[in-house]
């Protein structure tokens, strides 16, 4: 642990591990975040592992010096923020400084708060306890962020202008236009309000994702009808139905399940195998090892294909926002999605090369059963 050993008047006294930590034994080079601790007289006696990672200040370097030398911070308006806050000698009852956005020099942008430390109250300063953090995860964040807020925009415009130039164009010259112009005209009308109506679901769906919200309300599904579905749909709009192979293992374990957002899982998975493979579609449902603890049963649908399939180097950020295969179109969010149904449903799901060279989505879920039909 990097903690001063000096035990001359005025200078930073011998610190163990466990009085450094609040009396709980741990060491501060274990803690995630930098941590920087200053005596009474403003001297720096911790200086952990992380504080030396995030300022690039060996910690034998920070050890002793005053704590505005060691940790020479400023705000975003260059103002130096020791000499600003003034923990020393400011206010008696200030306790602490909240959590912002900081520089190091060289203008490194850093997330600090800090804590003072008195005996009693209004009483003088006896640490000053000093937390840092990277601001790398946050501007991830916040890129993603800007990224779904520019996605969103970019697939909102062109049917919503759509929409608003046809029924523009419908109110001005109704009456010159047929009975099968104005059809067409309020059919694309229709199926543009349904892409927006998507799209928004799709937002709603990563919001509850993201913040841990997806509701699931589990029924009992057959999951081979559901899939049968989906290919009588598919049958019905001029896929041959030659295209699509549908292989049920029996007997399959009675699986419970939310049957519209197992719905959602399996549209979008046959629809990626439709639009970006060839040849065949294969489904195959089988009983399978459940990926829950405590169960012995669960079942997996597989959809592979017959195309190109997913270059290797891609595989790992097939989940991710805003994948796209090799042909664009659609937001990039579905496959997120799809992995954040699968996963509160307590399955996995992974992706693969099918037999065939193309891609294969492999989902498995746990039959989940209530307790009392166990």
């Amino acid at each position: 642990m990097s903690v001063g050993t000096s035990s001359a008047p005025g200078t930073p006294q011998v610190r163990t591990p466990a009085e450094d930590t609040a009396g709980l034994g741990i060491d501060p080079d274990d803690l995630p975040d930098g941590l920087v601790v200053a005596d009474e007289h403003g001297h720096v006696i911790c200086f952990n592992a992380a504080a030396e990672r995030i300022t690039a200040v060996p910690a034998v370097a920070a050890l002793g010096q005053r704590l505005e030398t060691a940790l020479p911070l400023e705000d975003l308006e260059g103002r130096r923020w020791w000499q600003l806050t003034d923990p020393y000698g400011g206010l008696a009852i200030r306790r602490r400084q909240p959590e912002r956005n900081l520089l190091l020099p060289g203008g490194r942008e850093v997330l600090v708060a800090a804590r003072y430390v008195r005996a009693e109250p209004a009483g003088p300063v006896r640490r000053v306890v000093v937390s840092l953090r990277d601001t790398e995860a946050r501007r991830r964040t916040e890129r993603s962020h800007a990224e779904l807020i520019a996605t969103v925009a970019h697939e909102l415009r062109s049917p919503l202008t759509s929409v608003k130039g046809f029924t523009a164009t419908l109110l001005a010259k109704w009456a010159r236009f047929t009975d099968d112009q104005k059809r067409l005209m309020l059919e694309t009308v229709d199926a543009d309000a349904d892409r927006v109506t998507r799209l928004i679901a799709e937002l709603l769906d990563i919001s509850r994702i993201d913040s841990g919200r997806l509701e699931v309300r589990r029924q009992p599904v057959d999951i081979g009808a559901a899939v049968g579905r989906h290919i009588q749909a598919y049958v019905a709009a001029g896929q041959p139905a030659d295209r699509f192979l549908l292989r049920v293992e029996q007997p399959l374990p009675a699986l419970w399940a939310d049957p519209d957002k197992i719905d959602q899982v399996l549209s979008n998975l046959i629809e990626n195998a439709v639009r970006h493979g060839d040849g065949t579609v294969t489904i195959d449902i089988t009983a399978s090892p459940s990926p829950r603890e405590g169960e012995d049963t669960g079942t997996s649908v597989t959809v592979s294909d017959e195309g190109p399939g997913i270059p290797e180097e891609s595989m790992n950020r097939v989940f991710t926002r805003f994948w796209r295969g090799s042909k664009r179109g659609g937001t990039g969010l579905g496959l997120y999605i799809v992995k954040g149904i699968v996963e509160a449903h307590g399955g996995t799901i992974t992706v693969g090369r099918a037999p065939g060279g193309g891609a294969r989505f492999r989902f498995t879920l746990p039959v989940a059963a209530p307790a009392y039909l166990t």
